[in-house]
C-alpha cells in the first residue's frame, strides 16, 4: 500500500507515523497450516520523495518466505523510488531491527540507502552504514574506484 505524507510533520511526529503505519499492518494470520503464516511482522519505509511504502512479512516452509522489509521494498520500486529516508518494522510486542539480509538488500537496491534512518526500539534510531558498517556492495564499489 502507499501513502503520501505531507512535507509538514515534525521528524519526531514523522517517525510516530511511520511506525503507526507499520503496526496497523500486524496481525499474524495462518495459511494452509498453522506454521505457516502471514504479517507478523510489519514494515514501513518513508523514501526521499515523501511516500510511504509498506509491507508484511510471510513466514514459509523451507525459507520461501520473506520478511516485511521485502515486501515494502518491492512496492517501492513497482513505483520506480530506491532511496529510503527513513525505515521501521514491527512485531506485535515492539519494534524490531531489519536483519541482515533486509539491510544488505536496501544496500544493494541503492547504496544511498546506507544513509537511512533506522528506527530502534526505545526510541533510538542508527543509519543503516552504523547497522551495516561493511556492506557487501559498499566494499565492492571501493574496489571498482581503486
Amino acid at each position: 500500500m502507499i501513502a503520501s505524507q505531507d512535507a509538514g510533520p515534525s521528524p519526531a511526529d514523522a517517525r510516530a507515523a511511520l511506525i503507526e503505519q507499520a503496526k496497523a499492518l500486524v496481525g499474524e494470520f495462518s495459511l494452509t497450516k498453522p506454521s505457516l503464516t502471514a504479517a507478523a511482522v510489519g514494515a514501513a519505509l518513508e523514501t526521499a520523495s515523501g511516500r510511504v511504502y509498506t509491507g508484511i512479512n510471510l513466514d514459509l516452509a523451507c525459507g520461501i518466505g520473506f520478511c516485511a522489509e521485502h515486501s515494502a521494498v518491492a512496492e517501492m520500486l513497482k513505483f520506480r523510488e530506491t532511496v529510503v529516508r527513513r525505515m521501521v518494522a514491527v512485531n506485535a510486542e515492539r519494534i524490531v531491527a531489519p536483519c541482515g539480509r533486509c539491510r544488505e538488500m536496501l544496500v544493494q537496491v541503492d547504496p544511498r540507502n546506507l544513509d537511512c534512518e533506522v528506527l530502534l526500539p526505545d526510541g533510538a534510531s542508527a543509519t543503516m552504514r552504523e547497522l551495516l558498517p561493511n556492506a557487501w556492495l559498499e566494499q565492492l564499489l571501493v574496489q571498482k574506484r581503486a
